[in-house]
């Protein structure tokens, strides 16, 4: 199906119009529907001096710090979770490998609480959880006052309002008008926070098939800048109800980026030396790919 949408573009193209050195980013996802691919692109345009705000930015932002394009990360968390710990962050942090960074560090919840007040323009938003918590103690950014109705203490957490948001969703229209199956992590919030956001897609489709289930339409085209139709983006991860966790392949991965020397190679085999995301899944290998996708609709019951 061809598509003439203003919007719609290539990932290169969309990122080399909105995200610029300096600028600071985030990422949808969290533990599936990573943001593979996208991480991989930045690389290979070589966009540096990033800042990284999220929840749980597990892959995309440890393939960032270790391939030095990151100065600061804002996040609750950094990790491979079932696969392992996330060598590049904890080396970038203990060593200054392959550069030093600036971490600010909160929850998963209150990170999602800091969209939720960057997507409503409000310039803080104020919680209970963390006053039980020594992370105040180790970021001045977070303020806590008495609450002038009740004069209880009550924490302040500055909005979220990345530059650039990467949201990879199920499906969307060229407009941009974006449907999630599941868990969103965020995506929405996210989305409506940022100053810019790109979309990508498992698969484009009419705006008459996104018409027919609205109640799933989680991100309109208001809040978006960019449409990109990238299937298998999350691979190795998994995407709900598209195609299963890669295990096998994401643990070949792990034991790599063990050693800084192993993440190099990694880098250079499986991005640096592929020209697109395309070139990615043609040497994972299609047949893979569409077996990941079948095993999922067999585990989800669609077919």
């Amino acid at each position: 199906m061809v598509f003439d949408g203003e919007k719609m573009m290539e990932l290169s193209e969309a990122l080399k119009k909105f995200l610029s050195n300096g600028a600071s980013l985030s990422f949808s996802g969290m533990g599936g529907e990573q943001c593979v691919a996208h991480a991989y692109e930045i690389v290979r345009l070589g966009v540096r001096d990033l800042t990284l705000i999220g929840d749980s930015p597990c892959e995309a932002a440890d393939v960032l710090i270790g391939a030095g394009l990151v100065k600061k990360v804002e996040v609750g968390w950094i990790g491979y979770a079932v696969a392992g710990i996330a060598y590049n962050y904890r080396r970038a942090v203990e060593q200054g490998i392959p550069n030093k960074i600036e971490v600010e560090e909160y929850t998963n919840y209150t990170m999602g609480l800091r969209f939720l007040a960057g997507a409503m323009d409000i310039p803080f938003i104020p919680t209970k959880s963390l006053l039980g918590s020594d992370i105040p103690n180790y970021n001045s950014r977070i303020k806590i006052v008495d609450d002038p109705y009740t004069n209880e203490p009550v924490a302040l957490l500055p909005a979220a309002k990345p530059d650039l948001a990467i949201v990879h969703v199920h499906k969307a229209d060229p407009e941009g008008n974006a449907q999630m199956l599941g868990f969103s992590s965020n995506a929405e919030n996210i989305a409506r926070a940022a100053k810019h956001t790109i979309v990508t897609c498992e698969e484009i489709v009419s705006t008459e098939e996104i018409r027919r289930r609205p109640n799933l339409t989680l991100i309109p085209q208001y809040c978006v800048d960019a449409v990109v139709e990238l299937p298998f983006a999350c691979h190795p991860w998994n995407m709900p109800y598209y195609y299963a966790y890669d295990i096998p392949f994401h643990m070949k991965q792990m034991d790599a980026f063990r050693t800084r020397e192993g993440f190099l190679k990694w880098l250079e085999d499986w991005c640096l030396t592929c020209e697109d995301h395309f070139e990615y899944c043609k040497k994972v290998g299609w047949d893979r790919l569409n077996k990941l996708a079948r095993i999922e609709r067999k585990f989800m019951k669609i077919e």
